[in-house]
């Protein structure tokens, strides 16, 4: 760890002293958004009993957050070349850790959607731009690492937000959960705001129509993926998708037009770019489809309790904490895309034997497949997080972690989707298994193509920091 906070001679970033506050920062503001997430779906049925609502309009208590989350992810990031990326996160805590206290104190299910849909506004603002503050915090030569310590805190913050949620439900009512945002987010304010690096802002306008057209079009499209989970009306599904391919038509014709864009389609003419986010984007459908469909199959076909089935869940996040800081290590050192390659065929092998599970398998069977696949999950997103970030010039990094955030919440609710389907048309959760893999095998042969140009990207680089 010591190793993130040397100087070398030469190095672009912060100097290693200030690394630590600042990372401190980041840290806090990743793990209350994770969290919360995972902390509230545990805490659904209490609130529907509370609130005296059913648990289908409870789910919305979390569905409204993803929304507008996702809607605002290419908005925030784009945002923060006009305002700086240090005033707008340290904005997106602010408002997250306001909205968490107006959440615990809502008196009724209409107000707490309110103060939850300004959660996912201060969320948007700090995970669009998280990725692309530790290109500006961290030197170039550790940059795999710094990523690899992000994806450490993400899988963190999923194994342990529902043993933190279920602990404070066992002693407390679930105001409590939104409350802990409090001290933890006044913390992260005052850091973020003293040790994240200052930048002058960018001239020009902001691209007010193309905003509008990202939110139509992302909060469109994860409306008609939940439609499609939920096994809408048919009518609701072809709503929301003709909304969403309007919206990107829309918002296509205007990126090419306006003179300082939401999001320059120039990025995407960076091979390396494309094919990076190719990679996390189907990789990610892969792990969403996998962790709703494995609940499915844990507790209806394999008779495993709720707890339980938590349980089998935990390989997965802890054995990306062990890989995910080794994998950006070695990110560092060697070419990136081939790690990450490596990664997607651990990955791919796990899914595989989770897709082949028998019925009377036990919980052996399950933990060393699940383990599996985290232990290639882990040593995937990091090194593909360096490629997508490195691939595109210093100035663009706002812009590639707002398309990388995007990629993964749209790929995991696309996961999400599959799984509704295959369950409405009666198919089983063994195929939507089988789906997930086949997603995987094509992140696998997006990632081969590439290992090549990354290679030689990789030793120019070493090259010229070594001269």
């Amino acid at each position: 760890m010591s190793r993130l906070f040397s100087d070398r001679e030469g190095d672009d970033g912060l100097p290693g002293g200030e690394r630590r506050l600042a990372v401190i920062a980041l840290v806090l503001g990743t793990l209350m958004a994770v969290v919360d997430t995972t902390m509230i779906n545990i805490a659904l049925p209490s609130m529907a009993r509370d609130l005296d609502i059913s648990s289908s309009r409870a789910i919305w208590i979390t569905n409204l957050f993803q929304v507008v989350c996702a809607a605002m992810l290419l908005v925030f990031a784009a945002a923060s070349e006009l305002l700086s990326r240090r005033k707008v996160y340290v904005g997106g805590i602010g408002l997250f850790t306001l909205a968490a206290l107006g959440s615990a104190l809502a008196p009724n299910f209409e107000t707490l959607l309110v103060f939850r849909a300004l959660q996912g506004v201060g969320a948007a603002a700090t995970l669009s731009i998280g990725p692309s503050l530790y290109r500006m915090i961290f030197p170039s030569r550790l940059l795999g690492s710094a990523l690899g310590l992000s994806s450490l805190v993400v899988a963190a913050g999923y194994a342990a937000g529902p043993s933190i949620g279920g602990l404070i439900l066992s002693v407390a009512r679930w105001p409590w959960l939104f409350a802990l945002n409090l001290p933890l987010g006044l913390a992260a304010v005052v850091m973020a705001w003293r040790a994240l690096p200052r930048e002058a802002p960018r001239e020009g306008n902001f691209d007010a129509i193309g905003a509008v057209s990202s939110m139509l079009m992302l909060g469109g499209l994860f409306m008609a993926m939940d439609a499609v989970g939920h096994r809408a009306p048919l009518l609701e599904i072809v709503g929301w998708v003709a909304l969403t391919c309007t919206a990107m038509l829309g918002f296509v014709c205007r990126q090419r037009r306006a003179s300082h864009p939401l999001l320059p389609l120039s990025l995407f003419r960076e091979p390396r770019f494309r094919l990076a986010v190719g990679a996390q984007g189907t990789a990610f459908i892969g792990q969403g489809l996998t962790f709703v469909a494995l609940s499915f199959l844990y507790q209806q076909e394999m008779g495993f309790s709720a707890l339980h089935t938590a349980w089998l869940f935990t390989p997965w996040p802890l054995t990306i904490m062990l890989v995910g800081p080794l994998a950006g290590r070695l990110a560092d050192r060697f070419n990136p895309a081939l790690v990450a390659t490596l990664g997607l065929v651990l990955l791919l092998m796990g899914l595989v034997s989770l897709a082949s599970l028998p019925a009377d398998a036990g919980v052996l069977d399950s933990l060393w497949r699940t383990a599996l696949c985290g232990a290639g999950f882990g040593l995937f997103q990091p090194p593909n997080n360096r490629e997508l970030m490195t691939s595109v010039p210093l100035a663009r990094s706002a812009n590639a972690s707002g398309v990388m955030s995007t990629t993964r919440t749209v790929g995991q609710s696309l996961g999400v989707a599959l799984v509704g389907l295959c369950l409405a048309a009666g198919t089983g959760v063994q195929q939507a298994l089988w789906i997930g893999a086949a997603t995987t095998l094509l992140a696998l042969c997006i990632s081969i193509v590439r290992v090549g140009r990354a290679g030689r990207a990789h030793g120019e680089a070493r090259a010229l920091r070594a001269s």
